[in-house]
C-alpha cells in the first residue's frame, strides 16, 4: 500500500480497512459517537461550576447555592458514569465485531488465492496476520479509537470554553500548539514504521513455530530440539529488539508530548497568577480557565499516547490489507463456459508446456500431449521429478500452462470456471488432508450437505466401514490434528471415501499406496479397484505393480512423455519403463508373469 508523507493523517490511512465494516454496524456506531460526546460534554460543564461556586459559593450566605451545586455535580457524575459505561459497551463490542468479520473475509479471501501464492508465502505468516494483527486491530478499534475520540472532542471543547473564558490566555495556550502536533507527527511516522517492523518479525517466529510443532516427531526423531530451540529463539529475540525499538519510538514520543504540554499550562497559570493579583481576572475564572486548560493539555497528553497505538493498528491493518489486494492467478473468466452435461469424463493435453513461477527457468512439461478417452485408466510413471503430479496440478488448474491447451469433454479449462471443472475431478493424493474433526466431518469435506447414510456408504464402499465403527465413537470420533491418531491406511481410505462420496467422473490418483504395509495396501487397493468402475482415471504410481491393470501406461522423463502403451508392449520395446520395472522386480518373476500374461 502506497505511504503518504507530509499528511498526519495519512500515517493511518491504513486503518480505512475499517471504513466498510464500521458502515455494516451503524447503530451500534451511532451509539458509541453519542456515547462519546455526552461524557465528553458532561466533563466540560464542570470547570463551569468550579467557577461559580469560587467567585459566589463560599460565604455563610450562600450555604445553599453550594448545596444545589454539589447536588448538581452529584447529576453530572451519573450522567458521566453512565454515559462512560455505554461507550465502553458499544466501542469493545464493536471492535470484537469488526475483527471477527475481518479474520473471517481474509481467510475466505486467502483459502481462494492460487497455489503460486503459498508456493512463495509461509503458512505460519499468513496465520500470524490472522491473528496477532487481527488482535493489534481489534485493540485499536476497541479501545485506542474511542479514547482518541474522546480526547478530540474533549480538547476541541475545552479549547473553544478557554477562548470565551479568557482570549488572552487562550492565545498562549494556542501558540503552543504547533509546537506539540508538529513533532507528534513525526514521532508518530517513525512509531508506525518500527510497529510494522516488530509485527513482521513476530510472524517470521510464528512462521517457525508451526513448522516445528507440525514436524514435532520428525524433530525429535534427529535429536534436533535443541537446533529448532535456537532457532526460533532467535527469531523471538529478533522480534523483542523490533518490539523495543517501536516501544522506544513510542516513549520518547510520549515524554515529548506530557513536557510540551504541561509545561504550556504552567506558563499559563503564572500569567493568570499575575492577572488575578492585578484585578483584571477573577479567581473562579482562573480556575475554570485552568481545568480547561488541563482538560487541553491532558487530552493532548492521551492522543500521544493513542497515536502511537493507533500507528501499530495501521502498521497491522496494513499487513492485513496486503492480503486482501492480492489477486488470485487462477480465476473464472468473465463469462465461463458450461461443462457439457451429462459429464463424459474425456481429457485431452495438446502441447502443454509449464514452468512453475517459483522456477521460471526450469521446464516441468515440454510439450506435453495425450489424450484419455471416457472410463479409460491410464497410469503415469517415470522417475521423480520427470512431470507426474505437475500433470495433476494442471488439470485441477491450481495453475495455468505457459503454453498449449488443457481439454475437459472438449471445453479448454481456462475458459470455465475453476469451482465447476473441480467438482467434476476426484483426487486421491499421497498424503490425504486429514483435518482435525470428526471422521464422519473428514469424509464429508467436499459434501458438507451429505447424510449420514451416503457418508457410511462411501465408508463401506472404501473398505473403511470396519476400523470406524471399531474407534470410541464411530464415526463421531475425534481425530486429532492432521488425523495423527489414525494409521497411514486408515488415513488413506478416508480419503478414498471422500472421493466415492464426491462421486466426480474423473478421477486421480497420486501415489495412493506407495507409502502402505502390505496388508494396507491390499485394502486400499481393493477399495481403489471399486472406486475407479466406470471413471475416467488417471494413476501417478512409482510401485509399479498398482498399474499392471491400466489402459494404458504414459512413461514421463524430464517433462516430456517418452513412452505410451501395456505394460506388455513397453516391456517388449526395452525402454526406460523396462528398466524401472527391472530395478523393482530383480528376479523378473512378476514382470514376466504379467508380461506374459
Amino acid at each position: 500500500m502506497p505511504r503518504r508523507k507530509g499528511f498526519a493523517l495519512a500515517q493511518l490511512s491504513p486503518l480505512m480497512l475499517l471504513g466498510p465494516y464500521v458502515v455494516r454496524y451503524k447503530a451500534m456506531a451511532a451509539g458509541a459517537l453519542v456515547a462519546l460526546t455526552m461524557a465528553a460534554v458532561t466533563t466540560l460543564t464542570l470547570p463551569m461550576a468550579v467557577r461559580r461556586m469560587v467567585d459566589k459559593g463560599f460565604s455563610a450566605s450562600d450555604a445553599g447555592f453550594v448545596n444545589s451545586y454539589f447536588a448538581m455535580l452529584m447529576v453530572l457524575a451519573a450522567v458521566l458514569a453512565l454515559s462512560s459505561a455505554a461507550r465502553y459497551y458499544f466501542v469493545i463490542t464493536l471492535g470484537e465485531r469488526i475483527v471477527s468479520d475481518i479474520r473471517r473475509d481474509v481467510f475466505a479471501h486467502v483459502v481462494r488465492l492460487s497455489p503460486a501464492f503459498f508456493d512463495v508465502n509461509q503458512s505460519g505468516e499468513i496465520v500470524s496476520r490472522l491473528t496477532a494483527d487481527a488482535t493489534q486491530i481489534k485493540s485499536a478499534v476497541g479501545a485506542s479509537a474511542s479514547i482518541a475520540l474522546r480526547n478530540i472532542i474533549l480538547c476541541a471543547g475545552a479549547i473553544v470554553m478557554m477562548v470565551a473564558t479568557s482570549p488572552k490566555l487562550s492565545s498562549l495556550v494556542l501558540a503552543a500548539i504547533p509546537l506539540i502536533v508538529f513533532p507528534l507527527v513525526a514521532f508518530g511516522r517513525s512509531v508506525r514504521r518500527r510497529a510494522r517492523a516488530a509485527q513482521d518479525r513476530l510472524a517470521q517466529a510464528s512462521a517457525f513455530a508451526g513448522e516445528a510443532i507440525a514436524a514435532s516427531r520428525d524433530v525429535q526423531a534427529f535429536n534436533g530440539e535443541e537446533a529448532a530451540t535456537t532457532r526460533y529463539g532467535a527469531a523471538v529475540e529478533d522480534a523483542f529488539q523490533a518490539a523495543r525499538a517501536s516501544t522506544k519510538a513510542r516513549a520518547a514520543l510520549t515524554a515529548f508530548a506530557i513536557t510540551m504540554v504541561f509545561g504550556s499550562v504552567v506558563a499559563v497559570l503564572w500569567f493568570g497568577a499575575h492577572d488575578v493579583l492585578a484585578g483584571s481576572l477573577s479567581a473562579g475564572t482562573l480556575g475554570q480557565f485552568l481545568l480547561y486548560s488541563v482538560f487541553a493539555a491532558g487530552s493532548l497528553g492521551a492522543l500521544s499516547e493513542v497515536w502511537g497505538e493507533l500507528s501499530q493498528a495501521a502498521g497491522a491493518a496494513e499487513r492485513l490489507s496486503e492480503l486482501l489486494q492480492e489477486v488470485p492467478a487462477i480465476a473464472a473468466p468473465p463469462t465461463p463456459k458450461s461443462l457439457p452435461m451429462p459429464p463424459r469424463g474425456s481429457l485431452a493435453f495438446e502441447q502443454v508446456s509449464f514452468a512453475y513461477p517459483s522456477r521460471q527457468g526450469t521446464a516441468s512439461l515440454d510439450g506435453v500431449s495425450f489424450a484419455v478417452k471416457p472410463g479409460e485408466t491410464v497410469a503415469i510413471v517415470g522417475p521423480s521429478g520427470a512431470g507426474k503430479s505437475t500433470l495433476f496440478a494442471l488439470l485441477l488448474r491450481f495453475y495455468d500452462p505457459v503454453s498449449g491447451t488443457i481439454r475437459l469433454d472438449g471445453e479448454d479449462i481456462r475458459q470455465t470456471d475453476p469451482q465447476d471443472l473441480r467438482q467434476r475431478l476426484a483426487i486421491v493424493p499421497q498424503d490425504v488432508a486429514i483435518f482435525a474433526a470428526t471422521v464422519h466431518d473428514n469424509i464429508a469435506f467436499g459434501r458438507p450437505e451429505a447424510s449420514r447414510a451416503d457418508v457410511e456408504a462411501a465408508a463401506r464402499a472404501a473398505q473403511a466401514d470396519g476400523f470406524i465403527r471399531a474407534l470410541d465413537q464411530g464415526y463421531d470420533t475425534q481425530v486429532g490434528e492432521r488425523g495423527i491418531t489414525l494409521s497411514g491406511g486408515q488415513r488413506q481410505r478416508i480419503g478414498i471415501a471422500r472421493a466415492i462420496l464426491k462421486d466426480a467422473p474423473v478421477l486421480l490418483l497420486d501415489e495412493a499406496t506407495s507409502a502402505l504395509d502390505a496388508e494396507s495396501e491390499t485394502l486400499v487397493q481393493r477399495a481403489l479397484e471399486g472406486l475407479m468402475e466406470h471413471r475416467t482415471t488417471l494413476v501417478i504410481a512409482h510401485r509399479l505393480a498398482t498399474v499392471l491393470k491400466a489402459d494404458r501406461i504414459l512413461v514421463m522423463d524430464n517433462g516430456r512423455i517418452v513412452e505410451d502403451g501395456t505394460h506388455a508392449s513397453l516391456m517388449r520395446h526395452g525402454g526406460l519403463y523396462a528398466r524401472l520395472a527391472r530395478l523393482q522386480f530383480t528376479d523378473g518373476g512378476l514382470v514376466q508373469q504379467a508380461a506374459g500374461g
